[in-house]
């Protein structure tokens, strides 16, 4: 059972949202739902093999990056006014469609970041910009749990929250010379407020 994703539902997204660049409610249903059918089918066969799910191989970091590029790859799918992000690590993912000739950049003021995240907050990213930021956050193992006596449960998604965010949003944390750790920045509380508000997705229970 842990192996099909809990199935999106549509009674859990908001009427009441602004999505830049005729980005529409409709448009990140359809690429969730691509996700989840992606992620039941790679499980199933995992399973069928004895090996264990896509969640409980990867780091907790990978498969989080994963469920963001899954998505900004499927989301100008469904919405033909945006297109992904053909450079290498471009910032940020989704583009304008036709902005860019052949829509690789490698940083542009406008577009979406997309992200996805186990955690309902303290979302971070490279630098303190001012940029549409789109979360996609969400509940799974990880390759930890079964030390931990976790019990078994599948994939669900549980929010999608978007927002403008200024550069005012982010707090910057740098390193010390001689630390390897990779620089980011986290967004704020006046940020996470925005993104908050802007609910596109809810399933809390």
């Amino acid at each position: 059972m842990a192996c099909m994703p809990v199935p999106v539902k549509n009674d859990c997204f908001n009427k009441d949202y602004h999505l830049p660049y005729d980005l529409a409610a409709d448009h990140v249903h359809q690429a969730m739902e691509d996700f989840v059918n992606f992620l039941g089918l790679i499980n199933q066969q995992l399973q069928s093999k004895g090996i264990p799910r896509l969640e409980c191989l990867l780091m907790p970091a990978t498969f989080s990056s994963i469920v963001g590029e899954f998505i900004s790859t499927r989301i100008p799918e469904h919405c033909f006014s945006l297109a992904k992000n053909q450079y290498t690590n471009g910032h940020p993912d989704l583009i304008p469609q036709g902005k860019f000739p052949e829509d690789p950049v490698q940083y542009a003021p406008e577009g979406i970041e997309v992200k996805g995240s186990r955690h309902a907050s303290g979302w971070q990213g490279h630098n303190p910009e001012s940029i549409w930021l789109m979360v996609f956050y969400f509940d799974s193992h990880t390759p930890n749990d079964r030390k931990k006596g976790v019990e078994l449960k599948p994939f669900c998604f549980r929010g999608v929250y978007a927002a403008k965010l200024d550069k005012d949003d982010w707090a910057f944390s740098g390193r010390s010379p001689t630390s390897r750790r990779t620089i980011t920045a986290s967004v704020k509380s006046s940020g996470l407020k925005k993104m908050k508000k802007n609910w596109i997705y809810s399933d809390l229970s």
